[in-house]
């Protein structure tokens, strides 16, 4: 039988890491026989799938849901009035926006399939079960990003570059669900943000099922996060400054070593940069302790502030707690006490306590506090996607309300149909 060859294409200057190469100091294989993988092959392998992940998305996979969401414009004197100018121009088969990330999530999922297709027959052991977790958790994270973007999408199982035809939307959140339960009940217990956890399947899952609507259980796995004495809420300035903090469930370490993704290089130079818009900054109160770590005047424009190192990079964060306080919130409902949970957050961030009346109004709260809370962090397109309230705050129509499969994908295969709002 042909042996099938790993390769973990990179560039020879990147330094690979399980965490981060400044945890590990190894060098994953270039090139490994799957015939003959041994407990050290694999654990080499599966350190490079983190350096591989933090990056393959590009910058405009995680800035798609904000450069959509309407809150930001181009700075610098863009030709672009409004967000709904600038969004018309960007998002469309042929544009960066849709191609770049769709491209990265599979290439990123082609690593992640040979790494699954190899540990698989020892999942037994221990230490490989663990790594099989880390595996469907990132497979699952792919997925996620894939369906609540594009919605039909390639379900691929195993490394392939076969012509896949389209899954339905409710079977790609199966398999979202699919990868996620396998890896909480694979992964390992919390110790450090920068490693996958239960904890980080679990906050990755509740974000998956408020996704579909499945508020019940979204706020039961919230819920068992916030109780979780691993974490708790933290300042601002502690969680994008570098600092020791409680918060952060899952980060990638993103060092400049390991990645080109330089959020500081998109949001920092005025004339270069993706900027707030003035509604969006004007939402900020005064006792609000996030305004300045979110918003910052540089000379005539004020530039998002979470990410200000320019000379190096940032970490990527993927789950932090005050989402789960958030969803706790929404899933809950005014029935079952969800407004005790934003207004939990709310204190914590200066904030006086609001009190809906019933569960629309608590919505309306519940996501202009994400608005605020999540400024830049991947959320605000989605929010209003997944709560029927897209065309109604932003100027445009529904075909905006999904990404469009890039024509150059359907020209290489066939099999690929185009979501009909884009038809």
């Amino acid at each position: 039988m042909k042996k099938i060859i790993f390769t973990l294409i990179m560039s020879s200057a990147i330094l690979f890491g399980g965490v981060s190469c400044n945890v590990l100091d190894q060098y994953p294989h270039n090139g490994v026989s799957r015939d003959n993988l041994s407990e050290d092959d694999l654990a080499l392998l599966y350190t490079g799938l983190y350096c591989y992940s933090q990056y393959k998305p590009s910058f405009e996979g995680y800035f798609q849901n904000d450069m959509a969401g309407g809150d930001f414009t181009r700075g610098g004197g863009s030709s672009f009035a409004t967000p709904e100018l600038w969004i018309r121009d960007a998002i469309l088969p042929t544009s960066g926006w849709s191609t770049v990330p769709w491209q990265g999530y599979y290439a990123w999922l082609y690593q992640v399939n040979e790494f699954i297709t190899a540990a698989q027959p020892k999942d037994n052991d221990p230490d490989i079960r663990e790594m099989l977790g880390g595996a469907y958790f990132f497979r699952g994270l792919i997925y996620y990003n894939l369906v609540s973007k594009y919605r039909n999408v390639q379900i691929l199982r195993k490394a392939t570059n076969e012509p896949i035809a389209n899954s339905s939307e409710a079977e790609g959140w199966a398999f979202v669900e699919e990868n996620l339960r396998m890896a909480i009940e694979r992964c390992p217990n919390f110790t450090n943000k920068n490693y996958v956890s239960v904890q980080a399947a679990k906050a990755l899952m509740a974000r998956t099922y408020l996704a579909q609507g499945k508020h019940v259980e979204a706020a039961g796995l919230a819920v068992q996060l916030i109780d979780d004495p691993a974490f708790e809420l933290a300042d601002f300035d502690l969680i994008f400054r570098g600092q020791e903090n409680k918060e952060e469930i899952f980060t990638f370490i993103n060092d400049k070593e390991e990645s080109g993704i330089n959020f500081a290089s998109q949001f920092y130079q005025p004339s270069t940069t993706y900027v707030p818009t003035q509604e969006m900054i004007d939402l900020y109160q005064g006792t609000d302790k996030r305004t300045q770590i979110s918003v910052w005047a540089d000379g005539d424009e004020t530039v998002l502030n979470k990410y200000n190192n320019m000379t190096s990079t940032n970490p990527i964060i993927v789950t932090r707690l005050a989402e789960m306080y958030l969803i706790a919130a929404e899933g809950k409902g005014i029935a079952g006490g969800g407004v005790k949970y934003l207004n939990d957050l709310r204190e914590k961030r200066g904030l006086a306590p609001v009190s809906p009346k019933n569960d629309k109004e608590l919505v309306d709260a519940v996501l202009h506090e994400r608005r605020l809370e999540f400024l830049g962090e991947g959320f605000r397109w989605f929010d209003l996607v997944r709560t029927g309230r897209f065309t109604s705050e932003v100027d445009l129509s529904e075909k905006y309300t999904v990404f469009p499969i890039p024509q150059k994908e359907r020209d290489l295969n066939p099999n690929l149909s185009q979501h009909e709002l884009w038809n």
